[in-house]
C-alpha cells in the first residue's frame, strides 16, 4: 500500500517538474530556427524578450551571448531530464524496487533544481544590462509569462 502512494506522489511530482521544463523548453524550441537573436523562455507570442525591452546595440551585444548560454544549458538540462522520463517509465513498467524509483526521482529534482538556478541567474545576470525602465519592462513581461503560464486559456483582455 506504502509503495502505491509512493507512485501517486513521484507522479504528481513528475508532472509539476515537467509542467516547468515544457514551458520553459517549448518557447525555446519553438524558436530555435530563427536566427536574429536568442528566444526568451519568458517572451510573449514568437516575439523576443530583449527586442521588446528596446535594448541598445551595445546591450544587445552584451545580452545575446548571455542568453545563448542561458538556452545552451537548459537544453542540456531538459535532455538529461527527458532521459530521467524515460527511465522512470521503464521502470515504473517493470514494478521496479521503490528504493531505485525513489533514487531517480531524487535525480529528477536534482535537474529540476538546477533548471530554476540557472533561470534564477540568467534573471539576474539580464538584469544588470537593463537600465531602470527596461528592468520595469523585462519584469512586467515576466509576471505576464507566469500568469499566461498558471492559466493557460485565459485570455489577455481579463475576466
Amino acid at each position: 500500500m506504502k509503495s502505491k502512494w509512493l507512485i501517486i506522489v513521484l507522479f504528481l511530482s513528475l508532472a509539476i517538474n515537467a509542467g516547468v521544463v515544457d514551458i520553459l523548453g517549448y518557447n525555446y524550441y519553438v524558436n530555435a530556427s530563427t536566427p536574429s537573436s536568442a528566444p526568451c523562455p519568458m517572451s510573449p507570442g514568437d516575439s523576443h524578450l530583449y527586442l521588446s525591452l528596446g535594448l541598445s546595440k551595445v546591450q544587445l551585444s552584451k545580452m545575446e551571448p548571455l542568453a545563448q548560454k542561458f538556452h545552451a544549458r537548459l537544453a542540456e538540462l531538459g535532455a538529461r531530464m527527458e532521459e530521467r522520463k524515460e527511465t522512470l517509465t521503464n521502470l515504473l513498467q517493470k514494478e521496479s524496487l521503490p528504493a531505485n524509483i525513489e533514487s531517480l526521482r531524487k535525480e529528477m529534482a536534482a535537474i529540476q533544481d538546477d533548471i530554476q538556478k540557472e533561470v534564477i541567474s540568467h534573471i539576474i545576470e539580464s538584469k544588470k544590462i537593463l537600465d531602470p525602465v527596461q528592468q520595469k519592462r523585462f519584469f512586467d513581461l515576466m509576471r505576464q509569462s507566469m500568469t499566461r503560464a498558471k492559466n493557460p486559456l485565459s485570455t489577455s483582455g481579463g475576466k
